[in-house]
């Protein structure tokens, strides 16, 4: 780890790994930045929603030059292996090179936006070059519903251009993002009695992909979900079962990699949906076999059920309505972009689902570059929820950031990469949510892109950080912070 170049980057990343800092629970990262500033004779303050904005006074001769935002987001996407022992709350991340990857052990890695926090701090610390002006906004709750971005005040920063650090290809550089928002279903329930003679049986999904539900929608990975409401369709379609728990996924904006069901059948369907399972299984594996190279299916059962009135189940009807949602929901790429190539339009992920006492509550989230499309997709999502008698919130959501071909910042970033690597960096918009569509409401004259290090399986414990391509992003970030001044 201590040869990774940039050094003092790579230096700040294992720092900021050993703060705790998921999402909604940044107090003790706001900590850390606020004590960084003050070690460094930074100026910073520090807003109350936790947003924390450090300012570097320009070089001798550049205070006359616009001034330049870095930004980037300090909480991180928890997830682990299942199975793991992890406490995100408290122990400090993991990490470890594999080749030319960093990677962490059994969980989210946190470069999804440590590394570009890492590369402002850097910046901050950089006396090697000439710069205007610098502010490095660090927003916390980014990943569960923006809201440091929401909170952002017209006057908190200042500078003309803004580089968002949150981009995940390098060699890419981001001028626009999908707006997106969330729809949450409750089903109520009462429970009743198994009837004696049935067998309990626990099954489901685990080890698919996974990933990030708006960069990675459309590389067709299985969503465990909607995997396991299929299977539950056949049965319910077939059998006169009932059924005790349902639940799968975690975060909203990650497809979900592993889902499971308790239910009972008559002892005599046993083995025939045992038979089934396994026909379904084989299928699904086939369906999927060049994604969902390591996908396990498991069914385990119980003794038959003989008068046993702690064997509860959730009431048929209601149980029915909710299997027949989730065979209907959609899920996945709806629209693709009519003006950008393999840009994915408009899309929903059905995240996670939870059984709780007397409700099971199931959080999708949609996305889109265009508002009209997503009201839509909110809608189609809430009235499949609805016809089956659940109660449907639609969050408020956030705005797309509109892409602008003729910004200047933009020609900066394009021609200094070309200097830099001697070739064409792409332009291009991302499905995925950016917090500069929040920024251009509140601060509609700032002039935005965004670029980063190449990362994959970003928002689950497959997340990893191409080590080489963060000195190429960090290059090019000085030249185009040079290139201003």
């Amino acid at each position: 780890m201590a040869e990774l170049t940039p050094k003092h980057v790579f230096d700040y990343f294992s720092q900021i790994n050993q703060v705790p800092r998921p999402s909604k629970h940044e107090e003790k990262m706001i900590t850390f930045l606020e004590k960084f500033a003050q070690t460094h004779g930074l100026a910073f303050k520090t807003d109350a929603v936790g947003n924390v904005l450090i300012s570097k006074p320009a070089s001798p001769g550049c205070e006359n030059r616009p001034g330049v935002v870095l930004q980037g987001h300090m909480d991180m996407v928890c997830e682990k292996i299942k199975g793991l022992d992890f406490d995100f709350n408290a122990q400090p991340i993991e990490t470890y090179v594999d080749g030319d990857w960093m990677k962490a052990k059994g969980t989210t890695l946190g470069a999804d936006d440590g590394i570009g926090v890492a590369m402002a701090m850097a910046v901050l610390t950089d006396d090697s070059f000439e710069h205007g002006p610098i502010e490095c906004l660090f927003t916390r709750d980014e990943e569960t519903g923006l809201t440091g971005a929401f909170a952002i005040e017209s006057g908190f920063m200042t500078g003309k251009y803004l580089i968002n650090l949150d981009s995940e290809d390098e060699g890419e550089i981001f001028v626009g993002c999908a707006g997106g928002a969330g729809t949450t279903a409750t089903f109520s329930y009462q429970r009743e009695a198994v009837p004696e003679g049935y067998v309990v049986l626990h099954f489901g999904v685990d080890k698919l992909k996974g990933g990030h539900s708006g960069d990675d929608i459309n590389k067709m990975r299985a969503n465990a979900n909607k995997v396991l409401g299929r299977f539950l369709y056949q049965v319910w379609k077939k059998y006169d079962a009932r059924l005790l728990t349902i639940k799968g996924g975690n975060l909203h904006n990650a497809i979900p990699r592993d889902a499971e069901a308790t239910i009972a059948v008559p002892f005599k369907d046993k083995e025939s949906v045992r038979v089934d399972f396994n026909v379904f299984a084989a299928a699904i594996e086939d369906e999927f076999h060049t994604q969902e190279t390591e996908v396990k299916f498991f069914l385990e059962s119980d003794e038959p059920v003989s008068g046993d009135k702690n064997c509860q189940a959730i009431d048929n009807e209601v149980a029915k309505k909710l299997i027949f949602a989730l065979q209907s929901i959609h899920n996945g790429v709806l629209e693709m972009n009519q003006d950008i190539p393999g840009l994915v339009e408009t899309s929903s992920n059905l995240a996670s689902i939870r059984t709780n006492d007397d409700t099971i509550v199931i959080v999708t989230s949609q996305r889109s570059s265009t508002a009209s499309a997503l009201s839509s997709m909110c809608d189609t999502i809430a009235s499949t929820f609805e016809l089956a008698g659940a109660s449907v919130e639609i969050g408020d959501g956030y705005p797309g950031w509109k892409p602008n071909m003729q910004s200047k910042l933009l020609k900066i970033t394009v021609e200094t990469y070309k200097q830099l690597f001697h070739k064409e960096p792409v332009v291009r918009a991302i499905h995925a949510g950016l917090e500069c569509g929040l920024f251009s409401e509140k601060y509609p004259e700032l002039d935005m892109v965004s670029i980063g290090p190449t990362l994959r399986g970003v928002h689950s414990p497959d997340e990893r950080l191409l080590i080489p391509t963060v000195q190429m992003v960090w290059d090019h970030l000085v030249e185009i912070i040079k290139n201003i001044c």
